[in-house]
């Protein structure tokens, strides 16, 4: 996805980065709430956490468990739920380098951008570092 939104950068440019926003929005949220149960955070980790959203864990953890994982591998806020992170990291052994993107440390939740396009914002940072 992320190629095909850094390819379709000029023709972003010209009709304005908010009006892209809003219309590929419309089809992120439907998908990757659909596939993944994401929470649209606007800051998409599903790479870096075996394809488990983590603010669908009760205390929105973003950076692995809180300490209070059941034996059994539940949650302790909701025990008849399984851990995000024990999801996350059984995912994360299915992926390639997964074991090392698990480990990356998730800066803070930035509210304001709730609801927002992750993917273009990831396309405009590819954009970025290639600009220099």
């Amino acid at each position: 996805m992320e190629k095909a939104l850094v390819a379709l950068h000029p023709v972003f440019v010209k009709i304005g980065y908010t009006r892209a926003e809003r219309w590929i929005s419309v089809i992120e949220k439907p998908v990757k709430g659909f596939l993944f149960d994401s929470k649209s955070c606007g800051q998409c980790t599903l790479g870096s956490t075996g394809m488990t959203c983590p603010m669908n864990c009760p205390k929105t953890l973003r950076n692995g468990p809180c300490g209070g994982v059941r034996g059994d591998g539940s949650c302790e806020i909701k025990p008849d739920m399984t851990c995000i992170w024990v999801t996350a990291w059984e995912g994360s052994q299915r992926m390639a380098d997964g074991e090392q993107a698990i480990q990356i440390i998730q800066g803070p939740v930035d509210a304001s951008l709730q609801g927002s396009s992750a993917w273009l914002r990831e396309a405009r940072q590819t954009i970025d570092q290639r600009a220099g």
